[in-house]
């Protein structure tokens, strides 16, 4: 019988972050990490491994941090847990006891159960797997024509790296825009034309149908009845939570699948936890359960998680997830945080909205100034900041960060307006013209004349 004080079920971010931090609060208990992978991936970096970085060896998240705080890494698989005996068997037949358990088994990728042809060769998923992103990259090398069924993140994403490396590739999305679920039509609309101007076949507002072939993949059948021929078909249609092992030993799993937990991620269970894509999501704004999975929002899961093992701190309690979403295309980032318009309408919420697009140098004549576009989502009551979204370059990634703390803080336009900034010509727009702050003071305005 292998014994630790505190188990962490899962390698990637969550339980990374889970032991590193349970580690470091509690130095004299022992915390191991069982997990599958001898080598695990930066989930966020996977598209890029297609394209900018050539291989998943460059896309590895480092166990330097469990290492040099002394967690145990076992690299091993779960079979079953007994909460009653407080412990659990080894896929080898080893058994682990434990004191705390944190499970962060993730998710795994949605294969539709009514889309025929899934298991043709040359159809693929995106995992969090090395070796079957490995195999997925040497079979894919040399083919030409390449489809991507889903214009999410991932979908947009690997799509692109796609295109840089020289196939011909077909993106399909039902909705009218690519990542139209999480943006605003007008932002949605303008990563559309710059993935199609960079040469990315995009084919929106059509489903797909299925995909056909004898042996291996041969094309697929759109709902409008058009053919379009692949030697490789890419499933990028979402996520689902993995809770099998949760299921098995009697937790209380969400009406969405993900385990039931409260503000400290405690499940129905003593002594046990979860957090990352696998728990169940609270959103930040409306208080309803939500499906979002970010590596992001999984790390923040974590650390509560691991701040509350051994007694509850009412200051790492998690309040909701706000949904803080970026990714760039070329040289054109794209961020939101919290509710977007259409969202914020369907919720019932009374808001107003502001735009302002500025460049985010100055002066503007500097050769990295991008174009850089701010939308402000507010309480037509109150002026408190209920979602944002950004277009920009590449600082666009932080501005979105930014925004999304004014949410969680619960700011206002007003706050906004009087934010103190740091800017400089080289790194920053004008403190005279910040998109977020004229946004702000646009949105006051019509507050004003409410």
């Amino acid at each position: 019988m292998i014994k630790t004080d505190v188990l962490v079920i899962g390698g990637s971010a969550t339980g990374l972050v889970a032991a590193m931090t349970a580690k470091a609060n509690n130095p004299d208990k022992d915390v191991t990490v069982v997990r599958k992978e001898e080598k695990v991936m930066i989930p966020c970096g996977i598209p890029y491994v297609y394209g900018s970085t050539g291989s998943t060896d460059n896309n590895i998240l480092p166990d330097g941090g469990l290492n040099k705080l002394g967690v145990n890494i076992l690299v091993n698989e779960i079979t079953k847990i007994s909460p009653e005996k407080k412990s659990c068997e080894l896929v080898d037949g080893q058994n682990i006891s434990y004191e705390k358990l944190i499970i962060g088994t993730g998710s795994l990728p949605i294969i539709p159960d009514w889309l025929s042809g899934t298991s043709l060769n040359n159809v693929f998923t995106v995992p969090k797997d090395k070796n079957y992103l490995d195999k997925l990259q040497k079979d894919i090398e040399g083919l030409k024509k390449v489809v991507v069924v889903g214009a999410g993140f991932i979908g947009v994403e690997i799509s692109d790296e796609l295109n840089k490396s020289g196939n011909e590739v077909y993106l399909i999305e039902k909705l009218p825009y690519v990542l139209a679920s999480t943006f605003d039509e007008e932002f949605a609309s303008d990563a559309q034309e710059k993935l199609l101007a960079r040469g990315v076949n995009v084919v929106s507002n059509v489903g797909i149908k299925s995909i056909y072939g004898k042996d291996r993949v041969e094309g697929i059948l759109l709902d409008n009845g058009e053919k379009i021929e692949a030697d490789a078909v890419i499933l990028s249609l979402g996520y689902q939570p993995n809770v099998s092992l949760a299921k098995d030993m009697g937790l209380e799993i969400n009406k969405f699948g993900f385990i039931k937990v409260d503000q400290y991620r405690r499940t129905s269970l003593n002594d046990i936890f979860a957090a990352g894509d696998c728990s169940e999501k609270i959103d930040f704004a409306t208080g309803e359960l939500s499906k979002v999975m970010l590596a992001s929002t999984a790390c923040t899961e974590a650390r509560v998680a691991a701040l509350n093992l051994y007694g509850l701190d009412t200051y790492t309690s998690f309040k909701g997830t706000i949904g803080i979403y970026s990714t760039c295309i070329g040289d054109t980032a794209y961020g939101v945080a919290g509710l977007i318009e259409k969202d914020a309408i369907k919720q019932g919420y009374k808001i107003l909205t502001s735009t302002f697009t500025g460049v985010n140098r100055h002066p503007g004549k500097i050769s990295d100034s991008h174009p850089e576009t701010v939308k402000l989502i507010v309480s037509k009551e109150s002026g408190v900041i209920l979602g944002g979204e950004v277009m920009g370059g590449k600082c666009a990634g932080q501005l979105i960060n930014v925004i999304g703390l004014a949410i969680q803080n619960a700011m206002t336009a007003h706050d906004l307006i009087l934010a103190q900034i740091g800017t400089q010509p080289l790194l920053t727009a004008s403190p005279a013209g910040f998109p977020l702050i004229k946004a702000a003071e646009s949105v006051v305005m019509k507050l004003k004349n409410n």
